[in-house]
């Protein structure tokens, strides 16, 4: 697919409307230079000139972030396949899976490198606000929801924990996310309560049993 073209008519508008034809795309997706607007000449006929545009179709959020990871992850010697996983344009979000070797070095411990990342991917990609937030969230083959899993697992683990000791289990301290892991995990315990406390970025989650 086409993501820019040149055209000219007799007019702007004209040259305008053939480049959105070819294009196929909406006059609001795309950005315009004009780059001769043409002259009518002497009574139409001596001296006439085209006018001349050139159409491109402007980037979309995903579009800027997935070029700023590559630049990033090839300024790192990896070469990475970055694939959309999820575009909702309701929920203003967008997934984008990382997919290559050495991915280790991109996630970090407990996938803080990840997760900075994913912060400047999604400063890089909003930084044109008039046109709405997108949130981009960034995944390497499936760490995210191997991480989930286990955070999941060890909100069961320690909940028991806390059932059998009678006291509060204080968990190291977690990114907002993860902590959302926790309590969702075991928001269905009716036995159980948890809630955080400290400020970040060492805030921690707190499981007691009631």
């Amino acid at each position: 697919m086409e993501t820019s073209i040149r055209e000219t008519a007799k007019n702007v508008d004209i040259a305008i409307e053939k480049a959105l034809t070819k294009l196929a795309v909406p006059k609001e997706k795309v950005e315009i230079k004009i780059i001769d607007e043409g002259n009518k000449g002497i009574f139409g006929l001596i001296g006439n000139r085209d006018a001349i545009v050139e159409v491109f179709i402007k980037k979309t959020k995903a579009d800027i972030a997935i070029e700023f990871l590559h630049e990033v992850t090839n300024s790192m010697g990896l070469s990475l396949k970055i694939e959309i996983i999820e575009e909702d344009s309701d929920d203003e979000q967008v997934a984008l899976n990382l997919i290559g070797e050495n991915l280790g070095i991109l996630i970090g411990h407990r996938g803080s490198t990840l997760d900075s990342l994913q912060y400047l991917t999604s400063l890089v990609a909003n930084k044109d606000v008039t046109d709405g937030y997108v949130r981009i969230v960034l995944d390497a083959e499936g760490y995210r929801d191997r991480r989930r899993k286990t955070l999941f697992q060890l909100a069961k683990r320690l909940a028991e924990k806390a059932r059998t000791t009678g006291r509060k289990v204080v968990l190291e301290p977690m990114p907002p996310h993860e902590r959302r892991i926790i309590h969702l995990a075991l928001q269905e315990e009716k036995d159980i309560k948890t809630y955080s406390e400290g400020n970040e970025p060492y805030r921690k989650v707190i499981i007691v049993a009631n």
